[in-house]
């Protein structure tokens, strides 16, 4: 099982980062294709939103963007939400790997959704964490 992190789908977007929208755009196809499930992480989904509601602060992008790319990136992805196991596990890797709590939250996810492959730029990509393998699509 896949999973992204909000850095893809926001790259997906940005008209500030060509190279990495492409690069983001054709990882979206390619997992769209794969017959790996993929899942949209419920963090993921309120850090995109947060960060699309900058936009339209900022003028980057309409009124209704934030809504209009949330609902384009709902049907992407099956959503998952957290259980309370997702807390447990987050405080463990918090704490054995020195991640900050939103790093851990989504790893814990991760682990708990049985996510094999987390897409991400973050966190020293490309590494393993327990059960989870880091790959950068940037790099």
């Amino acid at each position: 099982m896949n999973a992204v992190d909000t850095n893809v789908l926001i790259y997906r977007l940005d008209q500030g980062e060509p190279a990495k929208r492409l690069q983001a755009i054709h990882l979206i196809d390619q997992l769209l294709a794969d017959p790996t499930p993929t899942l949209l992480l419920w963090q993921v989904l309120g850090e995109l939103l947060r960060c699309l509601q900058t936009w339209r602060e900022q003028a980057r992008i309409p009124h209704s963007g934030p809504t209009i790319y949330l609902q384009a990136t709902l049907r992407l992805f099956p959503l998952k939400l957290p259980n309370q196991q997702v807390f447990d596990r987050a405080l463990d890797l918090a704490d054995r790997y020195s991640l900050s709590h939103w790093d851990s939250m989504l790893l814990g996810a991760c682990i708990e959704a049985k996510v094999d492959t987390l897409f991400t730029e973050d966190m020293g990509a490309p590494r393993q964490i327990d059960s989870v393998q880091l790959v950068n699509p940037f790099i």
